[in-house]
């Protein structure tokens, strides 16, 4: 997979300012304000900043959380993890393995078949319906 490496002032004239912070600088969108938080359209879910198709609409769960869920990435090869210790806990990063964009973080607390949650922010994805 060939990586997608622009400059900061070209991600910033292609992704809003929400989608920017995010991605490029890992914030975090407030709980239950994304655009995918009940989203149950048939589909994929791709990085917002280069393609890559990371998650399945039938993936997803209602985790009441405030943020888009899925039990498993699409391909575990278009994502990475990386140790959080930022704001005081320690947590798993998920970043796309083929932008580096910040996509949120999985926690050991989902749904069988997996038993994982990826606690992803809506900003970093783009839908496509199938």
């Amino acid at each position: 997979m060939a990586k997608v490496r622009k400059s900061d002032a070209e991600w910033q004239r292609e992704l809003t300012p929400l989608q920017y912070a995010v991605t490029r600088n890992a914030a975090t969108e407030s709980p239950g304000t994304g655009e995918y938080v009940h989203h149950d359209e048939p589909g994929t879910y791709r990085c917002v900043c280069c393609r890559t198709p990371l998650f399945a609409s039938d993936t997803k769960f209602e985790a009441a959380c405030g943020w888009p869920s899925y039990f498993e990435p699409l391909d575990p090869a278009n994502v990475r993890e990386k140790r959080d210790t930022s704001s005081g806990m320690e947590r798993t990063e998920i970043i796309c393995n083929v932008c580096d964009a910040h996509l949120g973080h999985v926690f050991p607390d989902g749904p069988p078949p997996t038993g994982l949650r990826y606690c992803i922010n809506s900003a970093a994805l783009k839908f496509e319906p199938r």
